[in-house]
């Protein structure tokens, strides 16, 4: 039977993942976000979880190998970067520091020391109010796909540095090959896509989750179940030669 992993908790909180009864991977999942993923050159194509959401997402997700990261800076007030650190900011408050970014950016292009100060604050305000009536929402999220200890020289790039940061602080992890001395909350890329999706749905867009992008974790959830048996066996063998 196929299987995808589904959260045993409601989507605001800690959990941990069960495999259940899901539809498989035929056909392509419908993503609300566009997706760019930037892979670390040294990180090895069979054990990164990020092609995962690239074959079964492909129209939503581009993954493109460091040096190579597109231009964002015109579009920064659209994408978020998701990786933790004492700059990011929760998914709940993406809207407030997005909206902010446009009115920066609006008073930035009005800032025109010839112009009267009346004017200029007339013309702000109404490329402000123009700019609520638009659509200013998240339309684009990038992850790094690197091992952590790898991930620095990616995350320091001046090309991503202008991006407004966000963590998901509150999932933890159940990747099997979890990196000595880093926090379960730091997930896989594939965990980080899916729970982001999973909260974006609930906080953002403010629907009711129904299973919408479990499937993306079809293949992730296969190895889980394979490398969780192959274990199990192995305790089993264990236990036979000891006893």
């Amino acid at each position: 039977m196929l299987m995808a992993l589904a959260p045993l908790a409601p989507a605001g909180g800690a959990e941990q993942l069960e495999p259940v009864p899901a539809e498989g991977a035929n056909g392509a999942r419908t993503l609300p976000l566009k997706i760019d993923i930037i892979k670390h050159p040294n990180e090895t194509d069979g054990k990164s979880t990020a092609i995962h959401a690239k074959l079964l997402a492909p129209e939503f997700v581009n993954i493109y190998t460091y040096p190579c990261i597109p231009e964002y800076e015109e579009e920064d007030h659209e994408v978020a970067l998701i990786f933790p650190g004492p700059k990011s900011v929760s998914i709940k408050d993406i809207s407030f520091h997005l909206q902010k970014r446009i009115q920066n950016n609006v008073r930035g292009k009005n800032d025109d020391p010839d112009k009267p100060s009346s004017k200029r604050k007339k013309t702000e305000e109404q490329d402000l109010n123009d700019n609520k009536c638009k659509e200013t929402t998240l339309k684009k999220i990038v992850f790094i796909d690197s091992t952590w200890n790898q991930t620095n020289k990616i995350f320091t790039d001046e090309r991503l540095q202008g991006l407004l940061q966000v963590e998901l602080k509150t999932r933890k992890t159940c990747f099997w090959r979890h990196q000595k001395g880093k926090p379960d909350t730091f997930l896989s890329t594939i965990e980080a896509i899916y729970y982001f999706l999973v909260d974006y749905h609930t906080d953002i867009l403010k629907e009711k989750y129904k299973g919408q992008y479990d499937n993306l974790l079809f293949f992730y959830s296969f190895m889980y179940q394979l490398i969780k048996n192959a274990k199990c066996s192995g305790d089993k063998e264990t236990r036979k030669i000891t006893h």
